[in-house]
């Protein structure tokens, strides 16, 4: 693994960590609410190293990269960041893999800076738009009853939610030292990004009517944060967008089943 330092948007300094071989096509995995990087461990150290280049980004507020106070508002700012990764790293048509709100932020991307620098789009467990009925029709309750606890500045509810969270994010719980090596990178984000996160409202629909780049769309059939219909949502508004359901998978669908995913993400990329 690598350690790369990049200038975003307004000069936000960005973290990323980069494998795999350097001559194959790039993947720029793109992380969830509140996450980071690290959250593709069970991408970067696969036998997708072999083939393809990996790059993972911690998103503006997150992981390693800086925590500004403002600058999660604006669709562009974070189209911005992304660019710069691409930029920065040279990466030529990369894939854009994003989990949960990873999709969110590839979008941003591709409203403001077209489709022609990449080369398709994956969205694990994705949502498309915030802050409408529509939106939150796709929301299980029980992640919507963690909201509150995400903006809390009080350590032990923001952590209490967070470990909820994580909990729903995985059909079968992970190993003790996973889940607490993910309880850390999460409780390092602070409240007013979590929320600053999830308050801006955006509806892609009009992107994804016009995307002309392959799309994958991948979803586990037990995700108890973003139900499932959603991806039949993105598929109806996205032609040609193939779907891989991963069975007894949930949320986190690429790490629940990883063997699955990185094996449906190989031959989309392939297929390219």
């Amino acid at each position: 693994m690598t350690s790369r330092r990049i200038a975003g948007a307004h000069g936000v300094q960005l973290h990323a960590i980069e494998t795999g071989n350097p001559n194959g096509r790039p993947i720029l995995f793109i992380h969830g609410f509140s996450q980071c990087s690290l959250a593709w461990s069970r991408q970067l150290g696969s036998d997708l190293a072999e083939t393809y280049r990996l790059v993972a980004l911690d998103l503006r507020g997150h992981g390693r990269s800086d925590k500004p106070r403002e600058g999660y508002a604006d669709s562009g700012t974070w189209a911005g960041d992304i660019d710069a990764v691409i930029r920065d790293l040279g990466l030529d048509h990369p894939i854009l893999c994003g989990w949960s709100y990873g999709p969110l932020v590839t979008l941003d991307y591709v409203r403001h800076h077209g489709e022609d620098a990449i080369g398709g789009l994956v969205f694990a467990g994705g949502v498309t738009k915030l802050g409408t009925e529509e939106a939150m029709a796709v929301l299980t309750p029980e992640f919507l009853a963690l909201v509150p606890g995400f903006f809390s500045s009080d350590i032990e509810d923001g952590v209490r939610s967070l470990d909820s969270l994580l909990r729903l994010c995985f059909a079968q719980a992970p190993a003790a030292e996973d889940l607490y090596l993910m309880l850390g990178y999460n409780a390092w984000v602070p409240p007013w990004v979590r929320q600053a996160l999830l308050s801006r409202p955006l509806d892609n629909d009009d992107v994804l009517a016009g995307l002309q780049k392959p799309v994958l769309i991948a979803h586990g059939d037990l995700d108890a944060v973003v139900r499932p219909v959603a991806a039949d949502q993105h598929q109806a508004r996205i032609a040609g967008a193939r779907v891989a359901i991963l069975r007894g998978a949930g949320h986190a669908c690429f790490w629940d089943d990883a063997p699955a995913f990185n094996q449906a993400l190989r031959s989309f990329a392939d297929a390219l």
